[in-house]
This record gives C-alpha cells, sequence and structure tokens, in this order.
C-alpha cells in the first residue's frame, strides 16, 4: 500500500499537521511513525503545560499570530473533546525599576498583538496573590493550563477516527525518495508515501540527514529543570507567575506553574543538555556530546553565552542558587519545598554560524518537507502550525 502522506514524529506539530491533512483531503491515506511506545512523549509532554498568550512576540509576526490562533484553537479542541483546561491566568511579576521599564513596554506590545492585559501596583499584587513580592504585574488573563499529553492522545483518537493510520514504537531509520514517492523504512518493514513530513523536534536534524538534506545546522538539546512544590503549597499563588524577561536571553526564567493535578511546579532553568532525550539529572550521551561537540556554531554560541551559562549550571548544581532566583518574587519558599520533579529538554536549533534559530526552519525537496525548528510556543499554537505545514504541502501538489 502506498499512503498519499506519511507524518514522521508522534508529537503534537506531528499530529495536528496528520489531522489538518485529513480535513482538507478526506479520505486520504494518511499514515503517522512514532518511535515511541505512546504518543506526545519528548517535548510535548515535557513542557509547563501552559497555554501562551503571544505577549511576548513581535507584533504582526507570523509567531504572535500563530500563538494567539492557536491558544483560541487548543481551547475550542480541548472543549470539543472534552479535555480539560483552565483559564487561569498569568502575572508578569516586576521586581525591580529596570523591570517595571521592560513592563511598560510589554503593555504596549499586548495592545498591538491584540492581548488584553491589566496593570497592577504593588499593592494590587499583594491583594490578589499575598505570596508574591513586586513593584508591579501584568495581568494576562486569556493564559491558561492543560495536559498536552492529554491533547495529543485525543488528536490520534481524531486521526484514526478519520482512517489515519498511527505506528507507534516504530523507529525510521531510512528515508528514500524516488520521483514518485517517497520510502520510509523501521526494522524489517517499510512504508511508501506520495509524500512525507517529518516532525521530528530533537530528532530533526538526524531524519533530514537521513533523508539526504542538505543541513546546515545542529540540534542542541537544553534542560529545563523543574521542582514540585509540596501539597501543602499547591494553594500558593492563584495564577501563574512569570518574571519580565529579559529580551537578552532566548528563555523565559523561572516561574511558578499551576498544573492540572493541582499541583504546583518552579522552573524551569535553561542548562546545556548532554542527552537528547535523557530526563534524569546528569544524563549522559556520548553520541549526542560529540555531535554537537564537532559543530562549530555550538562553540559560537557557548562563547557568546558563556556568562548566562555558568550562571545557569550553578543554578542546577546548587539548590540555594535555583532558590535564589525564586525567592526574587516569593520569598516564602525554603529549600525543602523544591521537590524533585522530571525535566523537560527543548530542541535548539543552532546554525553553523551560532545563531539561535528563533523561527521555523523547514527543508525541502520534491516530495519531502522536514520541519526542523517550530519555535516555542509550539505546543500552544500547535493547531495553526500544522495547518500551515499541511498547506505547504498541499500547495506543492497544486504547483
Amino acid at each position: 500500500m502506498t499512503f498519499d502522506y506519511c507524518v514522521i514524529g508522534g508529537g503534537i506539530v506531528g499530529l495536528a499537521t496528520a489531522l489538518e491533512l485529513l480535513r482538507l483531503r478526506p479520505g486520504s491515506g494518511v499514515l503517522v511513525l512514532e518511535k515511541e511506545s505512546g504518543l506526545g512523549r519528548h517535548q510535548t509532554g515535557h513542557n509547563s503545560g501552559v497555554i501562551h498568550s503571544g505577549i511576548y512576540y513581535t507584533p504582526g509576526s507570523l509567531k504572535a499570530e500563530l500563538c494567539r490562533r492557536g491558544a483560541e484553537q487548543t481551547k475550542d479542541f480541548c472543549s470539543r473533546h472534552g479535555i480539560p483546561f483552565e483559564v487561569c491566568g498569568k502575572l508578569l511579576v516586576a521586581t525591580n525599576e529596570p523591570e517595571l521599564r521592560r513592563m511598560d513596554a510589554l503593555v504596549e506590545r499586548a495592545r498591538q498583538n491584540r492581548i488584553e492585559v491589566e496593570y497592577l501596583d504593588r499593592a494590587e499584587l499583594t491583594r490578589r496573590e499575598p505570596n508574591i513580592v513586586g513593584v508591579g504585574a501584568l495581568l494576562v488573563r486569556a493564559t491558561g493550563i492543560v495536559d498536552y499529553r492529554r491533547v495529543s492522545e485525543s488528536m490520534g483518537a481524531v486521526i484514526r477516527k478519520a482512517g489515519g493510520v498511527i505506528k507507534t514504537g516504530i523507529a525510521v531509520t531510512g528515508i528514500r525518495e524516488t520521483s514518485s514517492e517517497v520510502v520510509a523504512s523501521g526494522g524489517q518493514e517499510e512504508w511508501a508515501a506520495r509524500r512525507l513530513i517529518a516532525c521530528a523536534g530533537l530528532q530533526s536534524d538526524r531524519l533530514a540527514k537521513l533523508a539526504g538534506m542538505n543541513i546546515d545546522h545542529q540540534i542542541v538539546p537544553f534542560r529545563g529543570e523543574y521542582y514540585r512544590l509540596p501539597p501543602p503549597k499547591s494553594g500558593i499563588v492563584r495564577h501563574l507567575i512569570y518574571p519580565i524577561p529579559d529580551p537578552e536571553l532566548p528563555f523565559l526564567g523561572v516561574h511558578l506553574t499551576r498544573m492540572m493535578d493541582g499541583s504546583v511546579t518552579v522552573g524551569p532553568n535553561a542548562v546545556l543538555g548532554f542527552a537528547r532525550e535523557g530526563y534524569p539529572k546528569f544524563s549522559f550521551d556520548l553520541r549526542d556530546v560529540l555531535e554537537y561537540a564537532a559543530f562549530p556554531g555550538f562553540w559560537k554560541v557557548m562563547q557568546r553565552h558563556l556568562g548566562h551559562g555558568v550562571n545557569e549550571m550553578r543554578s542546577s548544581l546548587f539548590k540555594a542558587r535555583y532558590l535564589a532566583e525564586c525567592r526574587k518574587y516569593c520569598p516564602s519558599l525554603g529549600l525543602d519545598d523544591l521537590l524533585p520533579c522530571e525535566s523537560g529538554i527543548r530542541a535548539q536549533a543552532v546554525m553553523r554560524d551560532g545563531t539561535l534559530v528563533h523561527d521555523f526552519l523547514f527543508l525541502e525537496s520534491k516530495r519531502m518537507l522536514h520541519v526542523c525548528n517550530a519555535p516555542s510556543p509550539a505546543a500552544t499554537s500547535a493547531i495553526p502550525i500544522g495547518e500551515m505545514i499541511a498547506g505547504k504541502v498541499l500547495g506543492r501538489e497544486r504547483g
């Protein structure tokens, strides 16, 4: 059997793409190949579970538009399929005057991005969040929380109901493109399709190389380490609590996040990972390390962000330093409150010249489309990202 479309990757972006292909081409043969035993097992299932509003992004940019649309579509998908979610709102807390000035700039950005925000002074912040301190805050009401692994599993059920095929436990070890089809192989099996779309996340560069694509980037894993607060502290906040982001840094900083199971997590930091899929602390994979150590762009990134990287590593090794970041806005936390929690790993695409890729990175051939970078927050934006990817694939068919 030759499928019409083969999607490699059972994370939320790959599943959203398969859903959109089936919506636009009802009755077509869609195959999803996933190397793990279930769906959403890597970046999708190891993030903070936030439905982001898009307040941070450049007004008018594709990222801003996809995030805003994605938040609405994610909530709608959850409502239609009985997936619990909560719109609890997010507070961006300024703890000093420089952060307060950056917060003022975010107000204008929010206005241009059509995102409703409310300015809170110190007194109002204390009234709404007695355990949080700051000189001011922005309330982003539209921000919510959800379990993205449950969203992925529901997407999988919809795909199967629409006639799509999902095969888990299939690690793709070969990709061969001919003039009429693409053949993906794994183990002793092969699957042919007229079009192949790779949404492989942490393995995206390897899948592109396997398919013979000429790539000029490398995936470098960054660990986001979290702690979980003890159950008696689960009511410490009513909203999500975020610091004011530093525009010089590529990550958002340590925050307090309410989870769908009722718990509260603290994190993440952003430290260099020594394994692409090693979630326990001190995980190490020699192949992963040797690959990025041999890539010149990696050393340029390390040189540019050395100071920040050292600080993040110290926070990773010494819990007291991590706690100090949290206590800037939540001073009641103590060392005993930081309980172990599973980490997440972000697939950061780095170009050969040392540029961190913060936008989409696609590689295309006649019959293949490789999604080599889907920028954060890809989980929130997954449904419109899937629409965009499917549109690109179908556009090439029409062309």
